[in-house]
């Protein structure tokens, strides 16, 4: 059985959401077609590029404040009630802010 290394999977996910950012905006670069419906569907492809590329860079926000919560000491304790929360959730989810119990609570 190993032991979940929060630092290591948060590296993990950084490198996997920055690999992801970075391919859609090298994507979202490239020259649109001279032909008039290509364009049309290039720019609907270019707002679900740019809808994935908002979720990526959310994802890199995240990874950014577990980082802080680990540099701090915080990380792996409830944001909302304090409580830790639970490691296999972390393991799961190493970005997660509260613990079950509070996340399945609607916010205050």
């Amino acid at each position: 059985m190993s032991t979940f290394d929060p630092r290591a999977a948060l590296d993990q996910l950084f490198a996997e959401y920055s690999k992801r950012a970075n391919s859609i905006r090298r994507d979202l670069g490239l020259p649109h077609q001279a032909d008039f419906a290509e364009q049309a569907q290039e720019r609907q492809n270019d707002e679900v590029l740019e809808a994935l590329l908002a979720e990526a860079e959310a994802g890199l926000r995240q990874v950014g404040l577990a980082r802080q919560r680990l540099d701090e000491g915080r990380y792996g304790d409830c944001q909302r009630c304090g409580e830790p929360i639970n490691p296999a959730r972390l393991a799961v989810l190493p970005t997660a802010e509260c613990c079950l119990a509070c996340a399945e609570k609607p916010p205050t």
